[in-house]
């Protein structure tokens, strides 16, 4: 089989497991469920290997993303506030014939309008609350509310859920898994006011992961775990012979004197945080950064080190990997000394 060309997405299998291996059994230690974020790898081939090393389910962003994975996955929550319509209803009672469902809900209004399309049908909703990143989620006093209106609209009450994003700060782990213990704490106190009492109390990010207090989650939701980027490795999360992804690139120009590559901003992915240093980072080249990106070229510093031949091929690990891998239909699974097509089959399942 030849060989894909550049730039393409390479995975190292052997530290992905050790990777999934590693969180899993953090999961078992620590007595909580693990529910891994599939939005991050969106592939069946992943996923396969999440629920092999021990996950209970996964976790999606979206209906479509949940469709793509009930062929091998029999328990599927979207944890987004979803607005049911005609169209979402018709999906989510399809897909409650394939696997458990449950979805989430942060409003009265939205809790009802489920409801109303879905009750009866075994989906399940968790009240989302937010715990600091303060992007969706309602106060944790309120989510007794949002879960009476729910029962009542007749949709099973799974629990609360919550998203410390706020942890990707580099001073951030630690205050960000508190706030969080907080949150739920807070949320299960609401529900249990009104009579409902929760079964899942459900957190977690990358970066928090260690942090999170096992006294007070019940269910583990991270999703970068699995490869790592350079957003891992530049908050410590993660060092860089544990990133189980790069991109695979060929050296186009040395113009300037530094490196020139063909992996834009269409193979790499456009994030940049505030607190990165580049736009990518070179696992081979500690001190390299990315400094300039653009739709096909990667611009490269390299620190004072050899430039690399024109022609010979370099890896770059993407600053947000989830962004990159859903710009790719294949992710390449370096093993031994073959390499394996993987479909993103989750790819642009946006709706």
């Amino acid at each position: 089989m030849t060989g894909p060309r550049t730039p393409y997405l390479r995975v190292d299998v052997e530290r992905l497991d050790a990777n999934l291996r590693r969180v899993a059994a953090g999961a078992v230690s620590a007595g909580v469920s693990l529910r891994p974020h599939a939005k991050t790898h969106k592939s069946p081939e992943v996923a396969r290997r999440q629920l092999a090393a021990g996950a209970v389910g996964l976790t999606v962003a979206t209906v479509g993303e949940a469709e793509a994975f009930a062929d091998v996955c029999s328990d599927l929550f979207v944890a987004f506030p979803l607005w049911v319509d005609d169209s979402a209803a018709t999906r989510l009672r399809a897909l409650a014939e394939r696997a458990v469902v449950a979805i989430g809900v942060d409003s009265v209004t939205g809790a009802e309008q489920a409801g109303r399309l879905l009750g009866g049908t075994g989906v399940e909703v968790l009240v989302e609350v937010d715990s600091g990143h303060h992007r969706t989620g309602v106060a944790p006093d309120d989510a007794g509310t949002i879960a009476t209106a729910a029962e009542r609209a007749g949709l099973p009450v799974r629990g609360v859920f919550t998203f410390p994003g706020h942890s990707y700060a580099p001073a951030g782990r630690a205050a960000a898994a508190a706030d969080e213990a907080a949150a739920l704490v807070g949320a299960a106190a609401s529900l249990r006011a009104v009579g409902i009492e929760p079964r899942v109390l459900s957190g977690g990010s990358t970066p928090s992961l260690a942090a999170a207090d096992p006294d007070v989650l019940t269910e583990l939701r991270p999703g970068v775990y699995v490869f790592g980027d350079a957003q891992q490795w530049e908050l410590g999360v993660t060092g860089p012979t544990d990133i189980a992804l790069t991109c695979r690139a060929t050296v186009v120009s040395h113009a300037g004197g530094r490196l020139v590559l063909d992996a834009g901003s269409k193979a790499l992915g456009a994030d940049r945080a505030p607190y990165a240093t580049g736009w990518g980072r070179l696992p081979s080249y500690d001190d390299a950064r990315v400094v300039l990106l653009s739709e096909h070229h990667a611009v490269v510093d390299l620190a004072g080190a050899d430039l690399p031949p024109l022609g010979a091929t370099v890896d770059v690990v993407p600053n947000h990997v989830c962004a990159a891998v859903n710009l790719h239909d294949v992710l390449w699974a370096a093993s031994g000394d073959g390499l394996e097509p993987w479909s993103v089959t989750a790819r642009g399942r946006n709706a």
